[in-house]
């Protein structure tokens, strides 16, 4: 919140809407303005700088064993192989998925997903209704484990 001095701010009002001037004796009163605040569904550049995004290629991939709609991916991230599940299934077939660079949140907390652990995370666009789901790669070929930003 954004702290002002009643001096600068005579004709603002505080939280509740009451004006804050003029100040009780010796008093300044604090003003707050609440459009200072951020919005609920926005985060601060720090938190964007936590993200880590790496471009994976896709080594294996199977259907998952438990799911309807997941894909089972081993993807090399240059240092290391990860295993991700991925709701792909009836846009694309496993075989398509294979070589694919894609781009992989890194530092995502592993998840159990129908029995199978995910090690992070694809990105990708989808339609409302999810009748189109594009996944997020690279415009040429790149290392395996190339930040992106």
């Amino acid at each position: 919140m954004f702290r002002c001095d009643a001096r600068d701010a005579r004709d603002a009002r505080d939280v509740r809407g009451h004006r804050p001037w003029p100040p009780h004796a010796n008093e300044l009163p604090q003003v707050y303005f609440m459009s200072d605040e951020p919005k609920s569904d926005t985060i601060s550049f720090e938190d964007f700088l936590k993200v880590k995004l790496r471009v994976g290629k896709v080594i294996e991939a199977s259907d998952h064993p438990n799911a309807d709609k997941l894909i089972v991916l081993k993807v090399d991230l240059g240092d290391e192989q990860r295993q991700i599940c991925a709701g792909l299934k009836g846009v694309y077939t496993p075989e398509q998925m294979l070589g694919r660079n894609l781009i992989i949140v890194a530092n995502l907390a592993p998840r159990m997903m129908r029995g199978i652990e995910s090690q992070g995370m694809l990105l990708a666009a989808s339609s409302d209704d999810r009748s189109k789901i594009i996944t997020l790669t690279t415009s040429e070929d790149i290392a395996p484990g190339a930040g992106v930003s």
